[in-house]
């Protein structure tokens, strides 16, 4: 078994099982899985996060809804534009997400993504399982950088739900409760 993390508070592990053509990602936050779903499922939340830092995002549509869809695009300094769409299979609330995903660059490759949201009373375990085609599939979007950016956009996720409870701390001193 593969496995990679970054030395981060919550660690970050994606697991690629040698027989199997699935990757698993596995990460907790802190936070209760009602504000990390909605961070999943809002798409103004979402563009704040999901992926690299050095890459802008563009939401063309983002309907989380089961029977919904999405389309977003990343783009690089030097204008590279990255599309990505899917269909949302299933959509339940603060627990999981069933979707398919689509990277543009390779629209043959089509994979099957759960996302199982787990309370650990006031945390959240976020576990992810991607279904490819093949092990070549699966190991080519291994090599294209996809885990730097599974962790750069989880520590952007932990950085916006930092800040959603600090507003929260600071309304709470702000009004004396």
């Amino acid at each position: 078994m593969s496995t990679t993390s970054t030395p981060h508070r919550n660690e970050t592990r994606i697991v690629a099982d040698p027989d199997l053509p699935t990757i698993l990602i596995i990460r907790e936050f802190d936070a209760p899985p009602e504000r990390v779903f909605r961070a999943y499922t809002d798409p103004d939340l979402v563009v704040q996060w999901l992926g690299p830092r050095r890459l802008t995002m563009r939401i063309d549509r983002y309907d989380a809804r089961s029977g919904g869809s999405y389309r977003y695009v990343h783009r690089d300094d030097d204008g590279t534009e990255y599309g990505f769409h899917g269909v949302f299979h299933e959509v339940r609330p603060d627990a999981r997400i069933v979707q398919t995903f689509t990277y543009e660059g390779s629209p043959d490759g089509v994979s099957l993504e759960t996302a199982v949201f787990e309370n650990l009373g006031g945390r959240t375990r976020v576990t992810s399982k991607s279904l490819m085609d093949s092990i070549e599939a699966r190991d080519s979007m291994l090599k294209s950088g996809m885990e730097y950016g599974v962790r750069e956009g989880y520590e952007r996720l932990d950085e916006l739900l930092g800040g959603q409870q600090s507003d929260s701390a600071d309304r709470r001193t702000e009004t004396g409760s």
